[in-house]
């Protein structure tokens, strides 16, 4: 509400400015003026989600925001998000946290509950008055006694369901809150990070839908620190109480998640995605990891790795630390081959991502018994790469039928650089054309003088029917051989 005053009184006010004898900032009718409202945003047949936005309809800024109100007998809070809670009877408070508590002239800020029973809340106040506006109220409402309330209670939508409520924001900003929120996400849900430092164990458990995906989302200064491992775990890791494999965030039967914009660094391993198929990561950046940044893994299908940096990987163990690693190892797959015994990490696109420097192993590193997957548009920058366990190339390509498309590696010291991109053909069981059908097109290679090919096809002979392709539109410089080792294709 604005605050008026006279006009001789105006007046005299702006020659006391003019003259400088009171600064702008003294105007006595500035003050903030808060309204809150109340809107259910899902119904279910036993309760409802609403989110409650806090406007600012004053002159200037507001501090902080206490938003009151009751519930009459049948209904109750059961979980909220992005304000503190307290409960007196009937009674709720909800006061701000630390980052939505200043409400700017003309702004919003909020917070969301989700309640068990239909009963909307009576008496609502922010700020003391009345949530739609008006004066204070001299004092405080009685709370109501358990006795039936007269208002009744509403009838239900005409077509409810039995599911849980979807689309909510819950907004997050202690590592215990982000654990909560993993462990009781729904498909349809936004888990948002504030900016901070998140430590500890995350781990996601939830499926996400096809037509409800479940995000993960928060600004490049939402990072996620694990200082595990801890405990004693199974001999293959699944999520087990009690034992921290030290992932900075680890997805696990998790289909169908987004994860959005954090940063992930200072844990054993950045982000594995473990038989989740459909999860996109955009944004993120991961580094100072131990051993390998990002890893799809136990046929986590149709993954996506987009728009992200990934750099200082494999500190502790160098030949261990690649940027991306799509499958497993043939010799993992007692563990990890949960499709026809192979791990089936298929058709995962690695897209205009920056990989390197300091990635201590292979930049992308895409293991046998991994089909279709397309690694495009992404910037390889080969410093550090170390030479141990045959880690010497931007890219290892063991899989089948990928395309290599449109990436731009270079390579200058320090490190240990054999040729830009290498395929080999490890044998398996089951048995696939392992290392064959892949091509390359329109990649742009600067080996610093130091590597012998471009790319560097290890065996024809194995890929009968199914041969590498390198097509002519590939470009060289400072390599010590030439573009690649087999015919050039047009």
């Amino acid at each position: 509400m604005r605050r008026t005053i006279p006009a001789a009184a105006a007046a005299a006010l702006a020659g006391l400015v003019a003259a400088g004898l009171l600064t702008p900032s003294a105007r006595a009718d500035t003050a903030p003026a808060l309204t809150a409202s109340i809107a259910r945003a899902s119904v279910w047949s036993s309760g409802y989600g609403a989110d409650v936005t806090v406007a600012n309809a004053g002159d200037a800024p507001a501090a902080g925001w206490t938003v009151e109100f009751d519930l009459p007998e049948g209904t109750s809070v059961t979980s909220h998000w992005s304000a503190t809670k307290t409960l007196s009877g009937r009674h709720y408070t909800f006061t701000n946290v630390s980052w939505n508590g200043s409400v700017a002239p003309g702004g919003t800020q909020g917070f969301g509950f989700n309640a068990s029973g239909l009963g909307l809340p009576l008496n609502c106040t922010v700020n003391g008055a009345p949530c739609g506006g008006g004066t204070p109220t001299p004092t405080p409402s009685p709370t109501p006694t358990p006795t039936p309330s007269p208002t009744p209670t509403p009838t239900p939508t005409a077509t409810p369901t039995t599911a849980p409520p979807t689309g909510p924001v819950v907004d997050v900003a202690t590592a215990a809150q982000l654990q909560a929120a993993l462990a009781s996400a729904a498909p349809g849900q936004t888990i948002r990070m504030a900016p901070g430092e998140y430590r500890g164990s995350f781990v996601a458990q939830r499926p996400g839908a096809a037509d409800r995906p479940i995000t993960l989302t928060g600004p490049r200064t939402a990072v996620l620190v694990n200082d595990g491992p801890s405990g004693s775990g199974p001999s293959c890791p699944v999520p087990t109480a009690g034992w921290d494999p030290g992932y900075g965030l680890w997805l696990y039967r998790a289909p169908y998640w987004n994860l959005e914009g954090f940063t992930v660094r200072d844990s054993k391993k950045g982000l594995v995605v473990d038989a989740s198929p459909h999860v996109t990561a955009d944004g993120l950046y991961v580094h100072r990891v131990e051993e390998e940044g990002v890893h799809f893994r136990r046929s986590s299908s149709d993954g996506v790795l987009r728009d992200s940096t990934v750099e200082e990987t494999g500190l502790v163990q160098p030949g261990y630390g690649e940027g991306v690693y799509i499958g497993s190892a043939g010799s993992n797959w007692g563990c990890h081959g949960n499709e026809g015994g192979a791990d089936r990490s298929d058709r995962v696109l690695v897209e205009n991502n920056r990989i390197g420097p300091n990635v201590a192993a292979e930049a992308v590193d895409v293991k046998e018994g991994t089909f279709g997957g397309v690694i495009r548009g992404n910037t390889f920058d080969g410093r550090g790469i170390t030479g141990q366990n045959s880690a010497d190339s931007w890219i290892d390509v063991k899989g089948v039928d990928y395309l290599i498309e449109g990436n731009t590696g270079t390579f200058t010291a320090p490190g240990t650089f054999a040729n830009g991109y290498e395929t080999h053909n490890p044998a398996t069981t089951p048995a696939f054309p392992n290392g064959c059908g892949n091509v390359w097109r329109g990649n742009d290679s600067d080996l610093g003088g130091v590597g012998a090919y471009a790319v560097r096809i290890t065996s024809t002979s194995k890929c009968p029917g199914r041969l590498n392709v390198v097509h002519a539109s590939n470009t060289v410089r400072g390599a010590t051989t030439g573009l690649t080792n087999i015919a050039v294709t047009p």
